[in-house]
């Protein structure tokens, strides 16, 4: 038997599968999506129509907790939800709990933990790894191998550059106050963040503000400035045609 469908599942009118692929209790499966060789889709999970998931992906998986994890909670997990149009590349692992809108691109080998809500259009590209519990809004954009921490937030239209790093702890895994203290991120609506930028433990980047190639953010920056250095510091204003509002 090439494949397993188990008989609750349900695949709406014109779905493909492909060869060697798993597909659990309770799965629902709209209309015309295409199902790639050896996919994995756990139990329950909810896939709206005209999705496409590549080959090796898994759906739904289940959340894995080290003795030691001081962010991943024992819970029980809604079911994942992956909604209409959405394009979901190979080797791609979305957790039980992750929730995606519509009409967003996840690429090869990226990973979106549980707890996790990703907006409308929004584009997850090769290799981004999206910790638990966070929020990432609609026609948000976050390019190669960008680590986005546990406990962040962007807000919609947010872009961020490849290799760009968060973190969520001051204490750098010593010390039990640490545990008063995980914070990731926030971006909001408009920020951008560039290439190979670090930015520190509960800092906010203001809305419109841009973040050099480079820098390391120690502080909230301030709306509609750019922010350059290590550590970062205020170098002047956003152009106005780049701003949000005028494009």
């Amino acid at each position: 038997m090439e494949n397993f469908i188990d008989p609750s599942a349900q695949l709406e009118e014109g779905t493909k599968i492909g060869r060697y692929s798993v597909i659990e209790k309770d799965v629902k499966i709209g209309k015309n999506c295409a199902i790639g060789n050896h996919v994995i889709i756990y139990a329950g999970t909810r896939i709206g129509d005209s999705v496409r998931i590549d080959d090796h992906t898994v759906i739904g998986k289940l959340l894995m907790k080290a003795a030691a994890s001081a962010t991943t909670v024992e819970q029980k997990l809604s079911p994942a939800q992956i909604g209409d149009n959405c394009i979901i590349g190979t080797s791609v692992v979305i957790y039980a709990g992750a929730t995606l809108g519509k009409k967003i691109l996840v690429a090869d080998l990226s990973t979106i933990r549980e707890n996790v809500t990703v907006g409308d259009f929004t584009i997850v590209g090769r290799g981004v790894a999206i910790e638990n519990f966070c929020k990432i809004g609609p026609y948000c954009k976050l390019e190669t191998n960008v680590y986005i921490t546990a406990y962040s937030e962007l807000e919609d239209h947010c872009f961020i550059a490849p290799c760009v790093a968060t973190s969520n702890d001051n204490y750098m895994a010593r010390n039990r106050e640490r545990f008063k203290h995980f914070k990731g991120v926030t971006v909001k609506k408009g920020g951008r963040i560039g290439l190979n930028s670090t930015i520190l433990p509960g800092k906010v980047i203001g809305e419109d503000s841009q973040v050099a190639a480079g820098a390391v953010v120690t502080k909230d920056t301030p709306p509609k400035k750019i922010v350059l250095g290590a550590p970062a510091k205020v170098w002047g204003d956003v152009p106005e045609d780049q701003l949000l509002e005028n494009q």
